[in-house]
């Protein structure tokens, strides 16, 4: 009689797993992408008796990692999960994984790469690779400029829900950087709304006379907006070019998207 087949290890599986501790671990990655857990949900997805379910939620929940709403009685991400993830981000230097790739994205188009990040109704920008083109668009690391005078801001903003963005624009009217900076909430709207759709943001002139821009967001695993922007002189950015930067800064964004925090 042939020996029973083990059923085959998941590639990088650890040769003793401890069940436990993978279904904990399994739990708070589901938080990626469902604000609550019910305990319902939580026994089918692990496919666990709802009192094992249960027993992994209260030690969650013991140690900080989730909380339970009183209202709806559903399990949300706690305090020590945004403890941690601020933790990673004072220690881990974003500019260090995603130097290379601005690098890259330089050495493809010939022209100015940023790093930017959003925080609150501004954009900073983190890093750069300048342009070594006779005539090109400087470096902005170092410097904070309104998000809605930027394509960056733009595509940041578009990754935000209708309600966070009118939240952050309780006004109507927008402070102008140049002639051609937008202006209005509802003109805001309207361009984050198209920056939702194509999956990128541009500029023309609206921050800087003379500079035109094409930037794509990021969201990182803990939520935090990034984005990465080519800069290049109005002259020099045809539509076609347009088109092309929109796609490789899209590529990209999804090949960063996990390695950031």
């Amino acid at each position: 009689m042939a020996d029973k087949q083990q059923p085959k290890r998941p590639r990088g599986a650890p040769q003793y797993p401890i069940e436990s501790v993978d279904n904990a671990l399994r739990l708070l990655l589901w938080f990626r992408d469902h604000r609550q857990i019910r305990l319902t949900d939580a026994s089918t997805h692990l496919g666990v008796a709802s009192s094992t379910a249960h027993r992994l939620l209260a030690m969650l929940q013991y140690r900080g990692f989730v909380r339970q709403n009183p209202a709806t009685r559903a399990y949300e991400p706690g305090p020590a999960l945004s403890s941690v993830a601020s933790a990673i981000v004072r220690h881990v230097d974003v500019r260090t994984r995603v130097r290379p790739v601005l690098e890259r994205l330089n050495k493809e188009f010939g022209e100015t790469v940023h790093l930017a990040r959003l925080e609150g109704r501004s954009v900073n920008f983190l890093d750069a690779v300048e342009s070594t083109r006779a005539v090109r668009v400087s470096s902005r690391t170092g410097t904070v400029v309104p998000a809605h005078a930027t394509s960056s801001g733009k595509a940041m903003l578009s990754r935000l829900p209708i309600e966070e963005l009118r939240e952050l624009y309780p006004e109507e009217n927008l402070e102008p950087v140049t002639k051609k900076t937008i202006t209005t909430r509802d003109e805001l709207e309207l361009a984050v709304e198209q920056a939702r759709r194509r999956g990128y943001a541009t500029s023309q002139e609206e921050s800087e006379e003379g500079v035109a821009s094409v930037a794509v967001a990021i969201e990182s695993p803990s939520g935090t907006l990034f984005c990465l922007n080519v800069s290049v002189p109005t002259y020099r950015m045809t539509a076609p070019l347009k088109k092309e930067i929109a796609q490789s800064l899209r590529n990209a964004a999804e090949e960063l998207g996990a390695e950031l925090v």
